[in-house]
Protein backbone atom coordinates (compact mmCIF):
# COMPACT_ATOMS: atom_id res chain seq x y z
CA UNK A 1 0.00 0.00 0.00
CA UNK A 2 1.68 3.30 -0.99
CA UNK A 3 0.52 6.92 -1.23
CA UNK A 4 0.35 8.65 -4.28
CA UNK A 5 3.89 10.76 -3.15
CA UNK A 6 5.67 7.05 -3.05
CA UNK A 7 5.23 6.51 -6.21
CA UNK A 8 7.93 7.31 -8.55
CA UNK A 9 10.09 6.40 -6.09
CA UNK A 10 12.24 3.09 -4.61
CA UNK A 11 13.85 2.35 -0.97
CA UNK A 12 17.20 3.24 0.12
CA UNK A 13 17.65 -0.28 1.08
CA UNK A 14 17.37 -1.10 -2.49
CA UNK A 15 19.56 1.78 -4.02
CA UNK A 16 21.77 0.75 -1.31
CA UNK A 17 21.95 -2.39 -3.18
CA UNK A 18 21.92 -1.48 -6.88
CA UNK A 19 24.59 0.96 -5.99
CA UNK A 20 26.90 -1.61 -3.91
CA UNK A 21 26.10 -4.15 -7.17
CA UNK A 22 28.00 -1.14 -9.33
CA UNK A 23 30.89 -1.30 -7.31
CA UNK A 24 31.34 -4.52 -6.93
CA UNK A 25 31.49 -4.67 -10.86
CA UNK A 26 33.83 -1.90 -10.86
CA UNK A 27 31.80 0.84 -12.14
CA UNK A 28 33.36 4.29 -10.47
CA UNK A 29 30.78 5.68 -8.49
CA UNK A 30 31.51 9.21 -9.81
CA UNK A 31 29.37 7.80 -12.55
CA UNK A 32 26.15 8.07 -10.87
CA UNK A 33 27.04 9.78 -7.43
CA UNK A 34 25.39 13.19 -8.85
CA UNK A 35 22.07 11.94 -8.91
CA UNK A 36 19.25 12.82 -7.07
CA UNK A 37 19.40 9.94 -3.46
CA UNK A 38 22.37 8.82 -4.27
CA UNK A 39 24.09 10.77 -1.63
CA UNK A 40 25.60 8.85 1.28
CA UNK A 41 22.89 10.67 3.97
CA UNK A 42 20.45 9.56 1.74
CA UNK A 43 21.27 6.17 1.17
CA UNK A 44 22.36 5.01 4.68
CA UNK A 45 18.96 6.29 6.04
CA UNK A 46 15.89 3.79 5.55
CA UNK A 47 13.67 7.07 5.84
CA UNK A 48 14.29 8.49 2.44
CA UNK A 49 12.55 6.67 -1.06
CA UNK A 50 15.02 7.14 -3.72
CA UNK A 51 13.89 8.33 -7.17
CA UNK A 52 13.52 5.23 -9.85
CA UNK A 53 15.20 7.23 -12.30
CA UNK A 54 18.32 7.44 -10.36
CA UNK A 55 18.35 3.37 -9.39
CA UNK A 56 17.36 2.64 -13.00
CA UNK A 57 20.11 5.07 -14.21
CA UNK A 58 22.84 2.58 -11.93
CA UNK A 59 20.92 -0.43 -13.16
CA UNK A 60 21.93 0.54 -17.28
CA UNK A 61 25.14 1.48 -15.94
CA UNK A 62 25.46 -2.68 -14.62
CA UNK A 63 23.86 -3.69 -18.04
CA UNK A 64 26.23 -2.13 -19.92
CA UNK A 65 29.50 -3.11 -18.10
CA UNK A 66 27.90 -7.00 -17.82
CA UNK A 67 24.99 -8.98 -19.33
CA UNK A 68 21.45 -8.46 -17.76
CA UNK A 69 21.66 -12.50 -17.43
CA UNK A 70 24.92 -11.79 -15.16
CA UNK A 71 23.86 -8.79 -13.12
CA UNK A 72 20.03 -10.50 -12.13
CA UNK A 73 22.06 -13.03 -10.03
CA UNK A 74 24.91 -10.55 -8.89
CA UNK A 75 21.94 -8.64 -7.28
CA UNK A 76 20.33 -11.50 -5.93
CA UNK A 77 23.92 -13.18 -4.57
CA UNK A 78 24.03 -9.66 -2.85
CA UNK A 79 20.70 -9.91 -1.69
CA UNK A 80 21.29 -10.94 2.11
CA UNK A 81 18.28 -11.64 4.06
CA UNK A 82 17.52 -8.57 6.02
CA UNK A 83 19.33 -5.85 3.39
CA UNK A 84 15.51 -5.02 2.11
CA UNK A 85 14.73 -4.34 5.31
CA UNK A 86 11.07 -5.01 6.79
CA UNK A 87 9.77 -6.44 3.42
CA UNK A 88 12.62 -9.25 3.95
CA UNK A 89 10.77 -9.83 7.07
CA UNK A 90 7.00 -10.19 5.51
CA UNK A 91 7.64 -12.13 3.14
CA UNK A 92 9.58 -15.12 5.23
CA UNK A 93 7.23 -14.57 8.67
CA UNK A 94 3.72 -15.70 7.27
CA UNK A 95 2.53 -18.50 8.44
CA UNK A 96 2.67 -20.33 5.43
CA UNK A 97 5.11 -19.12 2.75
CA UNK A 98 2.30 -18.66 0.52
CA UNK A 99 0.90 -15.98 3.27
CA UNK A 100 4.64 -14.35 3.36
CA UNK A 101 4.12 -14.57 -0.35
CA UNK A 102 1.13 -12.27 -0.24
CA UNK A 103 2.05 -9.75 2.43
CA UNK A 104 5.14 -9.17 0.49
CA UNK A 105 2.94 -8.66 -2.63
CA UNK A 106 0.47 -6.00 -0.19
CA UNK A 107 3.79 -4.19 0.72
CA UNK A 108 5.65 -4.10 -2.74
CA UNK A 109 5.89 -0.29 -2.24
CA UNK A 110 8.41 -0.63 1.07
CA UNK A 111 10.97 -1.80 -1.40
CA UNK A 112 9.79 -0.99 -4.84
CA UNK A 113 7.99 1.76 -7.22
CA UNK A 114 4.49 0.99 -6.72
CA UNK A 115 3.69 2.96 -9.87
CA UNK A 116 5.43 0.46 -12.13
CA UNK A 117 5.84 -2.42 -10.54
CA UNK A 118 3.62 -5.49 -8.79
CA UNK A 119 3.35 -8.35 -7.79
CA UNK A 120 0.51 -10.70 -9.01
CA UNK A 121 0.02 -14.51 -7.13
CA UNK A 122 -2.00 -16.95 -8.96
CA UNK A 123 -3.14 -20.41 -7.49
CA UNK A 124 -4.00 -23.04 -10.58
CA UNK A 125 -4.84 -26.55 -8.52
CA UNK A 126 -1.27 -27.69 -7.93
CA UNK A 127 0.33 -25.02 -9.24
CA UNK A 128 0.89 -21.55 -8.04
CA UNK A 129 2.37 -18.82 -9.60
CA UNK A 130 3.71 -15.49 -8.66
CA UNK A 131 4.06 -12.69 -11.25
CA UNK A 132 6.32 -9.84 -11.39
CA UNK A 133 4.37 -6.86 -13.84
CA UNK A 134 6.57 -4.32 -15.42
CA UNK A 135 5.60 -2.55 -18.22
CA UNK A 136 8.85 -1.36 -19.41
CA UNK A 137 10.14 -2.81 -22.88
CA UNK A 138 10.47 -6.31 -23.64
CA UNK A 139 14.09 -5.36 -25.14
CA UNK A 140 15.66 -3.30 -22.77
CA UNK A 141 18.15 -4.66 -21.07
CA UNK A 142 18.15 -3.01 -17.80
CA UNK A 143 14.38 -3.93 -17.71
CA UNK A 144 15.20 -7.12 -18.48
CA UNK A 145 17.80 -7.58 -15.44
CA UNK A 146 14.98 -6.16 -12.76
CA UNK A 147 12.41 -8.77 -13.99
CA UNK A 148 14.86 -11.97 -13.49
CA UNK A 149 16.37 -10.54 -10.30
CA UNK A 150 12.75 -10.07 -8.79
CA UNK A 151 12.06 -13.27 -9.51
CA UNK A 152 15.40 -14.64 -8.23
CA UNK A 153 14.82 -12.89 -5.00
CA UNK A 154 11.79 -14.32 -4.47
CA UNK A 155 12.70 -17.48 -5.04
CA UNK A 156 15.91 -16.89 -2.59
CA UNK A 157 13.47 -15.79 -0.22
CA UNK A 158 10.56 -18.34 0.18
CA UNK A 159 13.80 -20.98 0.59
CA UNK A 160 14.74 -19.18 3.42
CA UNK A 161 11.73 -19.21 4.82
CA UNK A 162 11.44 -22.53 3.99
CA UNK A 163 14.81 -23.69 5.32
CA UNK A 164 15.34 -25.83 2.32
CA UNK A 165 15.74 -24.93 -1.74
CA UNK A 166 13.20 -24.31 -3.28
CA UNK A 167 13.19 -25.28 -7.38
CA UNK A 168 10.22 -23.67 -9.70
CA UNK A 169 8.44 -25.99 -11.80
CA UNK A 170 8.71 -22.93 -14.35
CA UNK A 171 10.23 -19.89 -15.15
CA UNK A 172 8.83 -17.23 -17.55
CA UNK A 173 11.02 -14.18 -18.45
CA UNK A 174 9.53 -11.17 -20.16
CA UNK A 175 12.75 -10.67 -22.08
CA UNK A 176 14.53 -11.21 -25.39
CA UNK A 177 16.04 -14.72 -25.02
CA UNK A 178 19.77 -14.51 -24.84
CA UNK A 179 22.82 -16.26 -26.50
CA UNK A 180 23.57 -17.76 -23.64
CA UNK A 181 21.85 -18.17 -19.77
CA UNK A 182 23.44 -20.79 -18.13
CA UNK A 183 23.51 -18.16 -15.00
CA UNK A 184 20.02 -18.07 -15.30
CA UNK A 185 19.70 -22.26 -14.67
CA UNK A 186 22.06 -21.72 -12.04
CA UNK A 187 20.02 -18.63 -10.43
CA UNK A 188 16.95 -20.73 -10.61
CA UNK A 189 17.96 -24.00 -9.97
CA UNK A 190 16.01 -25.36 -13.37
CA UNK A 191 16.56 -24.77 -16.98
CA UNK A 192 12.35 -24.68 -17.71
CA UNK A 193 13.10 -21.26 -18.60
CA UNK A 194 11.10 -19.81 -21.03
CA UNK A 195 11.81 -16.39 -23.14
CA UNK A 196 9.74 -13.56 -24.61
CA UNK A 197 6.89 -13.92 -22.15
CA UNK A 198 3.73 -11.16 -22.05
CA UNK A 199 4.42 -11.15 -18.23
CA UNK A 200 7.70 -12.55 -16.07
CA UNK A 201 6.51 -15.26 -13.41
CA UNK A 202 7.84 -18.25 -11.56
CA UNK A 203 5.28 -21.13 -10.83
CA UNK A 204 5.72 -23.64 -7.82
CA UNK A 205 4.50 -26.51 -6.78
CA UNK A 206 0.95 -25.77 -4.44
CA UNK A 207 2.19 -27.91 -1.90
CA UNK A 208 5.45 -26.05 -1.49
CA UNK A 209 4.00 -22.75 -0.44
CA UNK A 210 1.16 -24.10 1.48
CA UNK A 211 3.11 -25.64 3.37
CA UNK A 212 3.68 -23.88 7.30
CA UNK A 213 6.88 -21.81 7.48
CA UNK A 214 9.56 -23.56 10.02
CA UNK A 215 9.20 -21.44 13.50
CA UNK A 216 6.48 -19.18 12.43
CA UNK A 217 5.88 -17.10 15.09
CA UNK A 218 1.95 -16.41 15.77
CA UNK A 219 0.77 -12.91 15.43
CA UNK A 220 4.61 -11.44 14.00
CA UNK A 221 2.75 -11.12 10.53
CA UNK A 222 0.04 -9.13 11.79
CA UNK A 223 2.92 -6.72 13.52
CA UNK A 224 4.99 -6.41 10.43
CA UNK A 225 1.79 -5.56 8.72
CA UNK A 226 1.05 -2.38 10.48
CA UNK A 227 4.66 -1.56 10.83
CA UNK A 228 4.85 -1.22 6.86
CA UNK A 229 2.03 1.24 7.03
CA UNK A 230 3.51 3.15 9.43
CA UNK A 231 6.92 2.98 7.85
CA UNK A 232 5.38 3.91 4.50
CA UNK A 233 3.47 6.83 5.94
CA UNK A 234 6.82 8.43 7.23
CA UNK A 235 8.99 7.95 4.25
CA UNK A 236 10.26 11.26 2.57
CA UNK A 237 10.32 10.22 -1.02
CA UNK A 238 13.30 12.88 -3.09
CA UNK A 239 11.36 13.19 -6.32
CA UNK A 240 12.99 16.67 -6.90
CA UNK A 241 16.09 19.08 -6.04
CA UNK A 242 14.00 20.85 -3.83
CA UNK A 243 12.59 18.01 -1.68
CA UNK A 244 16.62 17.03 -0.88
CA UNK A 245 17.26 20.81 -0.41
CA UNK A 246 13.91 20.88 2.20
CA UNK A 247 15.89 18.06 3.85
CA UNK A 248 18.94 19.43 4.06
CA UNK A 249 17.32 22.80 5.42
CA UNK A 250 14.94 20.78 8.11
CA UNK A 251 18.43 18.76 9.34
CA UNK A 252 20.27 22.34 10.06
CA UNK A 253 17.09 23.68 11.49
CA UNK A 254 17.09 20.59 14.09
CA UNK A 255 20.96 21.69 14.42
CA UNK A 256 20.22 24.96 14.92
CA UNK A 257 22.04 25.94 11.97
CA UNK A 258 20.05 27.07 9.82
CA UNK A 259 22.46 29.47 7.55
CA UNK A 260 22.76 29.52 4.03
CA UNK A 261 26.15 28.58 3.86
CA UNK A 262 25.63 25.78 6.42
CA UNK A 263 22.55 24.26 4.04
CA UNK A 264 24.98 24.63 0.86
CA UNK A 265 27.94 22.98 2.64
CA UNK A 266 25.63 20.07 3.70
CA UNK A 267 24.52 19.98 -0.04
CA UNK A 268 27.89 20.29 -1.44
CA UNK A 269 27.43 23.07 -3.34
CA UNK A 270 28.24 26.93 -3.16
CA UNK A 271 25.91 29.57 -1.60
CA UNK A 272 25.50 31.40 -5.07
CA UNK A 273 24.54 27.93 -6.54
CA UNK A 274 22.27 27.32 -3.91
CA UNK A 275 20.43 30.31 -4.33
CA UNK A 276 20.37 30.08 -7.95
CA UNK A 277 18.37 26.50 -7.75
CA UNK A 278 15.61 27.95 -5.55
CA UNK A 279 15.35 30.77 -8.07
CA UNK A 280 15.35 27.88 -10.56
CA UNK A 281 12.23 26.46 -8.43
CA UNK A 282 10.77 29.89 -7.93
CA UNK A 283 11.29 30.18 -4.40
CA UNK A 284 13.94 31.94 -1.87
CA UNK A 285 15.84 31.45 0.88
CA UNK A 286 13.67 33.48 3.28
CA UNK A 287 10.49 31.73 1.71
CA UNK A 288 12.07 28.56 2.59
CA UNK A 289 12.89 29.38 6.28
CA UNK A 290 10.28 30.48 6.96
CA UNK A 291 7.96 27.15 5.35
CA UNK A 292 10.23 25.49 8.20
CA UNK A 293 9.46 27.40 10.75
CA UNK A 294 5.93 27.21 10.13
CA UNK A 295 6.02 23.93 10.25
CA UNK A 296 7.92 23.68 13.49
CA UNK A 297 5.37 26.45 15.24
CA UNK A 298 2.39 24.45 14.06
CA UNK A 299 3.66 20.89 15.62
CA UNK A 300 5.06 22.92 19.11
CA UNK A 301 1.68 24.53 19.35
CA UNK A 302 -0.07 21.31 18.49
CA UNK A 303 2.09 18.85 21.01
CA UNK A 304 3.38 21.02 23.43
CA UNK A 305 2.42 23.04 26.34
CA UNK A 306 5.24 25.20 25.35
CA UNK A 307 4.15 29.35 26.59
CA UNK A 308 4.15 31.21 23.77
CA UNK A 309 7.33 33.18 24.06
CA UNK A 310 9.38 29.55 24.92
CA UNK A 311 8.39 28.85 21.07
CA UNK A 312 9.44 32.01 19.73
CA UNK A 313 12.71 31.38 21.32
CA UNK A 314 13.12 27.98 20.09
CA UNK A 315 12.54 28.55 16.46
CA UNK A 316 14.54 31.78 15.41
CA UNK A 317 11.88 34.65 16.35
CA UNK A 318 13.49 37.56 18.49
CA UNK A 319 10.47 37.60 20.98
CA UNK A 320 6.78 36.79 21.76
CA UNK A 321 5.13 39.62 19.54
CA UNK A 322 7.23 38.75 16.79
CA UNK A 323 5.69 35.20 16.24
CA UNK A 324 2.16 36.29 17.14
CA UNK A 325 2.90 38.61 13.71
CA UNK A 326 4.14 35.48 11.66
CA UNK A 327 1.07 33.79 12.86
CA UNK A 328 -1.24 36.03 12.21
CA UNK A 329 0.08 36.58 8.44
CA UNK A 330 0.13 32.94 8.02
CA UNK A 331 -2.87 31.76 9.85
CA UNK A 332 -5.02 34.88 10.01
CA UNK A 333 -5.11 34.08 13.79
CA UNK A 334 -3.76 34.25 17.41
CA UNK A 335 -0.99 31.37 18.10
CA UNK A 336 -3.28 30.92 21.31
CA UNK A 337 -6.46 29.87 19.06
CA UNK A 338 -4.47 28.15 16.33
CA UNK A 339 -3.43 26.06 19.41
CA UNK A 340 -7.22 25.69 20.71
CA UNK A 341 -8.02 24.93 17.17
CA UNK A 342 -5.25 22.36 16.25
CA UNK A 343 -6.44 20.20 19.51
CA UNK A 344 -9.88 20.23 18.36
CA UNK A 345 -11.29 22.57 21.52
CA UNK A 346 -13.42 25.49 21.14
CA UNK A 347 -11.96 28.88 21.53
CA UNK A 348 -12.77 30.36 24.83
Amino acid sequence: MAGSTDKGTTSSAVARLVVDGAAELGIPRAKYAHLLGLAPEYLNDDLYRTPSASAIHVWELMVVKASWTEVAPLLVRRSQLGSLGLWDYLLTSGPTLLDGARDSSTYLATIADAGTEAIEIVEDGEQITISHVNLADLTYDAASAIRSFALGLYQRRLGEAARRQLVPTRVALAAKAPRRHGSLVELYGTRAIDFEAPVSSITFLASDLRAATPYAQPGLSTVLRRHAEQSLAASIPLHSWLDTFQVALRAAYADDAVTLASVAQRLAVSTRTLQRRLDEHGTTWSEQVESVRREQITQLLRTTDLSIDSIATRTGYANARALRRAVQRWYGDTPGALRQALNGAAPV
